[in-house]
């Protein structure tokens, strides 16, 4: 029996009206000030309720905060680990 032909398909040329994509610039490196700061808040946080913990009746300020303290050591922890969020 004899063989069929096969057909050759063409080549996909895309049309000429097309745009190439623009490859987007890779971010760097964060500065070193950014961890810095990043490891200064949540240092910060940690060491505003280590302080809190130890002498917080004998810190005029701490002791009329009171248990906002816990809010404030919060605050700063958190904002340093959203921090890492963006650290590249």
């Amino acid at each position: 029996m004899p063989k069929s032909r096969t057909r050759k398909k063409a080549a996909y040329t895309p049309p000429p009206n097309r745009r190439t994509p623009v490859k987007p610039r890779a971010a760097g490196p964060s500065h070193p000030i950014y961890k810095g700061v990043m490891f200064g808040l949540m240092l910060l946080g940690l060491g505003w309720m280590a302080v809190f913990y130890i002498a917080g009746d004998e810190i005029e300020f701490m002791f009329e905060l009171s248990n906002w303290n816990f809010v404030v050591a919060f605050v700063f922890g958190v904002t340093g680990l959203l921090m890492t969020l963006r650290w590249r």
